[in-house]
């Protein structure tokens, strides 16, 4: 049992639930996993639990600072724990996702917020191009550059 989600809810008058600590469970556990993919692997444990309750369980944690979304593409958002932070890098072609370390953004990071008082949160961001394989293999027919 997760304490410190235990203690945080309970500051805020809310209770622990087995659903919240599965929903937690399985994003630490998946490190990367949009709502879909968490609601498959809470089921395995807890086939009553419907995607709704992710959805939701997944909006609390955010709002409580446990997890956190970001988008690497078109699609559903994925969730981490707070304390997984970095960037993404997403290709385009395959669809991988690499990860670097914040740090690589400093100079950006840095830039805007002399050029435009601007703070960026680099820990919540996906770059999105082509990968090093990808780069190396001739284009495909129909396939996006």
């Amino acid at each position: 049992m997760d304490t410190s989600l235990r203690r945080t809810l309970h500051e805020r008058g809310m209770r622990m639930t087995p659903q919240r600590q599965l929903v937690l469970d399985a994003v630490r556990d998946l490190e990367h996993a949009t709502p879909e993919q968490i609601c498959q692997h809470v089921q395995r444990t807890a086939p009553t639990v419907n995607i709704t309750t992710i959805y939701r369980t997944l909006d609390l944690m955010e709002r409580l600072g446990l997890v956190r979304h970001t988008h690497l593409g078109h699609g559903a958002p994925v969730y981490s724990v707070e304390d997984h932070e970095h960037v993404h890098l997403v290709c385009h072609r395959c669809g991988h996702v690499d990860e670097v370390p914040c740090e690589t953004l400093s100079g950006l990071v840095e830039q805007l917020r002399h050029d435009r008082g601007f703070n960026l949160d680099a820990t919540h961001v996906a770059l999105h191009g082509v990968c090093a394989g990808c780069v190396t293999t001739p284009d495909k027919p129909g396939e996006p550059t």
